[in-house]
């Protein structure tokens, strides 16, 4: 399992021809690099392809207006605070692109998984809930759902029995836990299949959390 960077990602193919593929987008100011060692934790049967994408640079006003690799500028910490819609729709489109290549290069999109950290994981929820095509599940690690108010009328019909893999550090002190557990509470609520689980830490990833990772993928994917 060799990276390789390509147009803007990073790329690990299995040894075999991928069967699977997992789209997983980083935190603010990371990196497709970031959840490299993760991907070679999790240790799937499938042949499953990993794709790593890097954010754009862009301005973050909570940061002073420091440029760093961001999926959308973050304005404040309030979770009901104003959001840059725009921004999250961009990356939609993007990473909706990544994913439609993949069906087009002959993964199954209910072989496909959508994942990401933090904000990245922001991003991964919001497409995902979108997206046209019938997924294999959603991991959403140390984040919340951005644009809440319109997933409602937005979301498709396609992804409405689409498993959802909270996860969240009950000391995150960046996204603090309130924010996951309202955002999984809104989707069950509004009937989707979530999984809830927490754990003693900061706004990080731990070994029972990627373990725990591995076991929803290894069941989304038949194994």
């Amino acid at each position: 399992m060799k990276p390789i960077e390509q147009n803007d990602c990073i790329i690990i193919e299995p040894e075999s021809k991928a069967k699977a593929c997992i789209i997983w987008m980083h935190g603010l100011g990371a990196d497709g690099n970031d959840f490299v060692p993760v991907a070679r934790e999790l240790r799937l049967k499938t042949p499953t392809r990993f794709i790593f994408p890097h954010a754009p640079v862009q301005a973050v006003t909570i940061n002073g207006g420091m440029k760093m690799r961001s999926w959308y500028d973050i304005l404040n910490l309030s979770f009901n605070g104003r959001e840059d819609e725009n921004g999250v729709r961009e990356s939609q489109s993007r990473v909706q692109s990544l994913l439609d290549a993949q069906i087009k290069q002959g993964i199954a999109a209910d072989k496909i998984i959508l994942a990401g950290f933090s904000q990245g994981g922001a991003v991964a929820l919001h497409t995902g809930l979108r997206a046209p095509q019938k997924l294999a599940g959603i991991i959403a690690l140390s984040t919340y759902l951005p644009v809440r108010d319109k997933v409602k009328q937005e979301a498709n019909a396609e992804n409405a029995n689409t498993p959802i893999f909270f996860a969240h550090g009950s000391l995150d002190p960046v996204v603090p836990m309130m924010m996951g557990q309202h955002s999984h509470q809104i989707l069950t609520e509004l009937g989707y299949t979530t999984l809830w689980n927490e754990y003693p830490m900061q706004h990080q990833v731990c070994m029972e959390e990627i373990n725990d990772i591995a076991g929803f993928i290894r069941r989304q994917f038949g194994e």
